[in-house]
């Protein structure tokens, strides 16, 4: 049933697609080119329209009509709205951010929470009312951090499909039939979208598609991976979107050290330092696949491993982790005092 539902969302977008970029163009929905971005062409944006419907038409097809569907489909609903608006209006930074813990509290509603973590030693760790600022912040940290790396052709919608094929793949195997289902439903659809938005892309995603996919993944961790994986919960999660959570981690340090609020945008990402290398454009997107390979196969071998095959395992991550900071530079040879300034810290 998994791989029907991935087909048939996948052939969805891919026939939706053309007619939502005949969309952006009618509505002006499109990306200018500037000095901080990478394309070079005016771009019609909103092609995260076609992923949405996808799911839509996937969901009531294949997934349970149960409280949970209802409560996911409308918060996919809410925060694909949010990037309609943001890609045609251009939104402030906080008006989106608002409207993300809006539609996180609505998921929380409907029973969509990190209600306990399992540790080592211990039964398990209960959060009780903690577990309401905790799923928000989980849920809009994810959100934005598929967000920011949305700075490429087919770049978000790449990492995004390794991360929840491989939530989806853990949940299968653990007999989380729903998230399982759920998870296939986005990775067909955004796949769909990829035949076109990989380099040279005819589309891009727009924070329509970046919002969706990243409030998608946070939602089935949350529900596939913190209250069903049995050893160090919260890390697996997390190890699965280490390469978008990472990236968004820098880019807070770096902010927060030049004095300019976290929303700035900037061309220092992983992205722009693996272009800066002398990478091409398919080729850093490509690289940054792999770098999301890395850690979703790390994050496998780390739910079956034993407590000390986990311990190498995250040491491993550690060591790939610094050397990726090293070899891209992070900030570049302009900030070389920032680098300097962090590397205090590494010592």
């Amino acid at each position: 049933m998994v791989f029907i539902a991935l087909l048939v969302c996948f052939l969805i977008t891919t026939l939706l697609t053309p007619y939502v970029k005949k969309l952006a163009l009618k509505m002006g929905a499109t990306d200018q080119p500037d000095k901080r971005k990478v394309h070079e062409k005016i771009m019609p944006r909103l092609g995260g329209l076609g992923i949405y419907i996808s799911i839509i038409i996937g969901s009531l097809l294949f997934l349970p009509k149960e409280k949970e569907t209802i409560f996911i489909l409308v918060g996919a609903t809410l925060i694909a709205l949010i990037g309609v608006l943001d890609d045609i209006f251009s939104l402030s930074p906080k008006v989106k951010f608002l409207g993300q813990i809006i539609v996180a509290i609505l998921t929380i509603f409907g029973g969509i929470k990190i209600e306990f973590l399992t540790l080592p030693f211990v039964d398990r760790l209960e959060f009780g009312i903690i577990s309401i600022p905790l799923t928000i912040l989980w849920i809009v940290g994810i959100t934005n951090s598929i967000n920011l790396t949305d700075g490429l052709d087919g770049l978000a919608a790449g990492i995004s499909s390794i991360a929840l094929l491989t939530i989806s793949t853990m949940a299968l195997s653990i007999g989380n039939t729903f998230v399982a289902l759920l998870g296939f439903i986005v990775v067909g659809s955004t796949l769909g979208f990829l035949l076109y938005n990989f380099h040279p892309a005819k589309i891009f995603m727009g924070d329509t598609g970046s919002l969706l996919l990243g409030y998608m993944i946070s939602i089935l961790s949350i529900m596939g991976l913190f209250k069903n994986v049995t050893f160090f919960s919260i890390l697996v999660p997390i190890i699965i979107l280490g390469v978008p959570i990472l990236d968004t981690l820098f880019a807070i340090i770096r902010r927060i050290l030049l004095k300019k609020p976290l929303s700035a945008p900037d061309k220092l990402h992983l992205h722009h330092c693996l272009l800066r290398l002398g990478f091409t454009h398919r080729q850093t997107v490509l690289l940054i696949y792999a770098m999301s390979c890395i850690f979703s196969t790390a994050a496998i071998i780390f739910t079956r491993s034993t407590l000390w095959g986990s311990t190498i395992t995250l040491i491993f991550l550690l060591i790939a982790i610094e050397l990726t900071v090293e070899l891209t530079g992070l900030v570049g040879k302009k900030y070389k005092p920032i680098i300097n300034f962090l590397s205090r810290f590494q010592s």
